[in-house]
């Protein structure tokens, strides 16, 4: 291809496990499952509220590891959404033509 090599578009998702997952991503979720199994070993089921409890755990991680278009997941999405609120940073636009000369050095031509 006289030397051109062309990057595939899903390069970053050889890096994830399933094409989908971080390490981190699978270690919320097992969590996730594990809290739900012991409340669901230790808790009177008889009751639905009683129930949603033992549940929450395992929906709360699937939910935040569930994937968003454009960004990895919603825990992504919500991590970004909490740095754009509180870190706000200054951002010194100069241009992608900007002149570095002073004003007392310009000289115009007539």
């Amino acid at each position: 291809m006289n030397g051109q090599f062309l990057i595939p578009a899903n390069s970053k998702k050889s890096m994830l496990i399933f094409g989908i997952f971080n390490p981190f991503d699978l270690i919320l979720f097992s969590i996730g499952i594990f809290l739900t199994l012991l409340m669901l070993i230790a808790l009177p089921l008889q009751q639905i509220p009683i129930l949603v409890l033992a549940l929450t755990p395992l929906l709360l991680s699937a939910f935040l590891i569930f994937p968003v278009a454009n960004y990895h997941n919603v825990l992504t999405v919500l991590i970004l959404m909490y740095k754009f609120f509180t870190e706000r940073q200054k951002f010194i636009w100069k241009g992608w033509c900007a002149s570095y000369e002073s004003k007392d050095n310009n000289t115009s031509k007539k």
